[in-house]
């Protein structure tokens, strides 16, 4: 079983308030968002594993199980290319859980127009392999989001 934990600070507040369709219809997969807090922080791994994906505003960590979990870093934020987005490791790394990834302003990219919410997704999931999933209440990085069967 893999533990899947927050990757910030600030309130859960699931899938389905997720203001773009694809991640609120469960379309990438089952998971649930984070509502982070308004300063500047790095967004760290979820889990403990190789980084196969690594974008400014997004990156895919997939662990010795091969459970791939996708941190995607606000709504729409490719639009910024990059712009106050931070890489703070490589595509191909190894990392582990709770290990820094990317330095971000949740504050900026609101002011950019953006939305700050970051769906904390498990990829190629069946809803019914996810159990204690988080869906609000106020949580720090590191602490369980749900857990992947």
């Amino acid at each position: 079983m893999t533990t899947v934990t927050s990757p910030l600070a600030g309130r859960a507040i699931g899938l389905a308030a997720v203001p773009d369709p694809v991640f609120s219809g469960a379309m990438v997969g089952p998971g649930t968002a984070i509502d982070p807090v308004r300063e500047p922080s790095a967004a760290v791994s979820p889990v403990d594993g190789v980084l196969v994906s690594l974008h400014p505003h997004a990156f895919v960590v997939v662990d010795a199980e091969g459970h791939g979990v996708l941190t995607h870093l606000g709504i729409d934020t490719v639009q910024l290319n990059g712009e106050g987005f931070e890489l703070l490791v490589n595509k191909g790394d190894t990392v582990t859980r709770g290990q820094e990834v990317v330095r971000w302003n949740p504050a900026a990219v609101e002011e950019a127009g953006k939305s700050p919410v970051c769906p904390v997704v498990a990829l190629e999931a069946t809803a019914d392999s996810l159990g204690e999933v988080r869906e609000d209440g106020d949580v720090k990085a590191g602490d369980q989001l749900f857990s992947w069967q």
